[in-house]
């Protein structure tokens, strides 16, 4: 499920859940698999922040990155060795609508030996 379809099945399901539905019949409606304490939390947090309580500000795990992401990270990075993570954060949020932190995308490029050529430069120089 691509991150809109995510949020509108999130929406539908607490819709229901704020008309009296119980939680297990709206998420089998809605076609959310959720526990019972999440479907809550989440109904909580839609009536204390409203609409902003749909985004899933999750930024992940290195190995969960989604292939689309990782292959054009991978690209640019080999076009752009010299290429800094506040850059591609903001070139991914540009061109892809993904939010990842600096942070993991600094691990992700470590874990794939993608990391920013200056970067390496200078902690081998460092070690010196």
């Amino acid at each position: 499920m691509e991150q809109e379809q995510r949020q509108g099945a999130k929406r539908q399901m607490l819709e229901l859940m704020q008309a009296g539905q119980p939680w297990q019949a709206a998420a089998v409606a809605a076609g959310v698999q959720v526990s019972r304490s999440t479907a809550y939390r989440w109904l909580q947090e839609v009536r204390t922040r409203g609409e902003a309580a749909l985004q899933d500000g999750r930024h992940g795990h290195p190995a969960k990155l989604r292939p689309p992401v990782l292959h054009w990270l991978e690209s640019r990075c080999q076009q752009a060795p010299q290429a800094v993570s506040s850059e591609l954060q903001r070139e991914l949020q540009e061109q892809l609508g993904v939010l990842i932190s600096i942070s993991h995308l600094n691990a992700v490029r470590a874990t794939h030996g993608w990391r920013n050529a200056a970067t390496q430069a200078g902690k081998k120089s460092r070690g010196s």
